[in-house]
């Protein structure tokens, strides 16, 4: 059991400092305190689960349910658990809220459109979509790289996979900003409301795409998940509008934390960006690949697991959990644990031994992680290709990290670099 700590002790959780640099508080909770019981912002009372084998453990126990029905009824229906919003659009059906054997029935149908296969078929719109955000500003020398690079790029690819017409999928991407509190300048999507309203916009949209589909299929997911439904796999509307909705918002703002974290660790890694810069220049893809599972344990883009629920009591890490307590298990705590990686809180693109949990563990493990690898490879490959100078331009103590409880992502990533053309030709100053 591990000590118990003194209340003057515990580091102040969920402050802005605390956003800014977690890290120092979970090392404290690891610790003294890995298994925490404590206040969420929202009101809601929760488990932390700070060390890497209970976390794995938590990850994979059956007992744990995705389900919210299986928390109180109260903070259910006022929305402090789940995704805001959600529960008033009927949009509970999807993958991060249900169990077997519906999460298998659903992830099974799901999976096709994230074979090996299918992933790899998307490579070249991936690229082709890298390099027009990139030619959007590469002849300007300023950029921000979340707004302009790292938020746009998820969000036209999950739209292309869903099937979302080009004409629509600007509107996708405002509606997408007011989820996450991040729109362009004038828009009321920042204002208390917001995501509920683009949860709902997005909600409708689902539901006449759906419907315009049905009579011209195609070979995109939605259309997939309508066939399905025809041949007998009983999947509902609203199931398949859920499914969808949850694959756009997992899928992009996973993504945007991964190229916005993982390029904030390069710029302030000097260093390991060089290698890095270097071996992409020799065309090899060997240290991309193993630096990309390294920035997604060193500052990955999901913070904490989404909701999980006691069905009956366990224990973790030697404390007891009483049946319908949530339980959140810290990622990010994890994927630095001393026990587990050695110089865990240095950056080592080469690491070898790296079993993150950045994508999760279990029967719950990011369905759309092959597609995430792949655009965060595209577009870190790409960038210092391009862009070989490229610098942090603002203190990084400036530097704001959006609020929340579950995903960590740069509010804004102020770059400057030498311009060049679309060609990739640098111009004269």
């Amino acid at each position: 059991m591990p000590e118990t700590p003194r209340p003057d002790d515990r580091p102040e959780l969920f402050t802005w400092e605390f956003a800014a640099d977690p890290y120092p508080a979970y090392a404290w909770l690891r610790e003294h305190a890995p298994v925490h019981r404590t206040t969420l912002p929202s009101g809601v009372d929760a488990w932390l689960v700070t060390r890497y084998a209970d976390a794995r453990q938590a990850l994979a126990d059956a007992r744990l349910s995705k389900n919210p029905v299986h928390h109180s009824g109260q903070a259910h229906r006022s929305g402090r658990v789940g995704i805001p919003g959600e529960r008033q659009a009927d949009l509970m059906t999807h993958l991060l809220n249900i169990d077997p054997p519906d999460h298998t029935r659903l992830r099974r149908l799901v999976s096709k459109a994230f074979t090996p296969r299918r992933v790899a078929e998307f490579e070249p719109r991936v690229q082709q979509l890298t390099d027009r955000l990139i030619d959007s500003f590469a002849g300007r020398g300023t950029a921000d790289l979340i707004h302009e690079f790292a938020f746009p790029l998820p969000i036209y690819a999950i739209c292309d996979l869903l099937g979302v017409p080009p004409e629509d999928q600007d509107d996708f991407r405002d509606w997408a900003g007011m989820m996450l509190r991040h729109t362009k300048p004038g828009q009321p999507g920042g204002q208390r409301g917001g995501v509920g309203r683009a949860v709902k916009r997005i909600r409708t949209y689902l539901a006449e795409l759906i419907h315009r589909k049905r009579a011209d299929l195609g070979d995109d997911l939605i259309s997939g998940l309508i066939r399905a439904s025809d041949h007998g796999e009983h999947l509902t509307e609203n199931e398949a509008a859920a499914m969808a909705f949850i694959l756009l918002f997992a899928g992009f703002e996973t993504t945007v934390n991964l190229i916005g974290n993982g390029l904030h660790a390069l710029l302030r890694n000097p260093g390991q960006r060089a290698l890095l810069q270097e071996s992409v220049a020799r065309g090899e893809s060997g240290l991309l690949e193993t630096g990309i599972e390294e920035l997604l344990r060193y500052d990955g883009p999901v913070e904490l697991a989404t909701w999980r629920f006691a069905t009956r009591p366990l224990t973790i890490g030697g404390v007891e959990i009483p049946v319908g307590d949530p339980v959140l298990v810290v990622l990010a705590a994890a994927d630095r644990d001393p026990a587990r990686f050695s110089g865990e809180n240095t950056l080592d693109l080469a690491r070898a031994d790296n079993p993150h949990l950045g994508f999760g563990h279990g029967i719950h493990y990011c369905i759309g992680a092959p597609l995430a690898r792949l655009e965060g490879r595209a577009a870190l490959a790409t960038l210092l290709t391009r862009l070989p100078d490229l610098a942090l331009d603002a203190d990084p103590a400036d530097l704001r990290w959006r609020g929340g409880l579950i995903m960590r992502g740069l509010r804004e990533l102020p770059v400057a670099f030498t311009p060049v053309g679309p060609s990739g030709r640098r111009d004269p100053v």
